[in-house]
């Protein structure tokens, strides 16, 4: 899954790097066996929240998503995401920090084998500019769908204790990727709120642009949808690995106007179509 040159590349992109890892689709539940206290923690908690075949149900979603920065910079686009195949369309009419040197409307889109990105219309082919296509469009479909696809498999849980922040007993639960080359991967450190089962707050790393030692906390406010809880409220800043910020001023995020289901299909996703 954001002031220095790190904050700035994760917030255009709505933080986070979603490496390949994280793409295959989760187990069913009979075929999940716990690995220790954490794992079985964070699968309550999906259960809570509503799982990945719960997204499936809804076959689609749209949203807007405000991204803003302390120096008044910000981000505006409607998304759109098929989750059978992970699609991923944004079409932002504010991108300060996405694509700050082009004006007018940035539309991006992945439609299951290939990224593409339009400038007011017109299709773009620039290796550089789509380099950040194929950075953005799997990493806002991950943030989306984090909280389910953190049961996904080839990720690894450790229960890391307890600890009460602000009169709040949580349950510490880490979180790291498998990798098969050895590269460093992302972590999380998920505060799983022990009366409530949700994560209030976590902390990430962001391993694509080599910053693991200093993480960014991420406080959620969440709103139910059609059955569903997402985390619409967002804001995080840089941090350290036992939870404590400075004060300097947070990041601002929501997605608003929520809406599954809303009948949009595989072809709509190509880049010769209009959304």
């Amino acid at each position: 899954m954001k002031i220095n040159i790190l904050t700035i590349i994760i917030l255009s992109c709505l933080f986070v790097s979603c490496n390949s890892e994280n793409q295959s689709k989760p187990k069913s539940d009979n075929a999940l066996e716990f690995q220790n206290k954490g794992h079985k923690l964070v699968y309550d908690m999906v259960q809570k929240v509503g799982n990945y075949n719960n997204l499936l149900d809804k076959k689609d979603v749209s949203y807007t998503y405000t991204y803003q920065t302390p120096d008044g910079k910000a981000d505006i686009s409607t998304e759109k995401y098929i989750f059978d195949g992970e699609l991923s369309y944004g079409n932002y009419k504010k991108h300060e920090r996405t694509f700050p040197q082009l004006e007018g409307v940035i539309e991006q889109g992945f439609d299951g084998s290939e990224y593409w990105l339009k400038h007011n219309g017109e299709i773009l082919n620039d290796e550089s500019l789509l380099k950040r296509v194929a950075f953005n469009r799997p990493t806002n479909f991950y943030w989306f769908t984090m909280m389910q696809k953190l049961t996904d498999p080839g990720l690894n849980y450790e229960y890391l204790g307890e600890k009460t922040i602000d009169n709040q007993n949580y349950d510490i639960v880490k979180i790291s990727f498998e990798s098969e080359d050895n590269k460093p991967t992302d972590i999380y450190q998920l505060y799983i709120n022990k009366k409530t089962s949700l994560v209030d707050q976590f902390l990430f790393t962001v391993a694509d642009f080599g910053k693991m030692e200093i993480p960014n906390l991420m406080k959620l406010r969440y709103e139910e949808i059609e059955g569903i809880l997402i985390p619409t409220i967002r804001q995080y800043k840089q941090s350290t690995w036992n939870a404590d910020v400075t004060d300097k001023p947070w990041v601002q995020v929501t997605w608003s106007n929520v809406k599954f289901n809303t009948g949009i299909t595989k072809e709509d996703f190509k880049k010769q179509n209009k959304m």
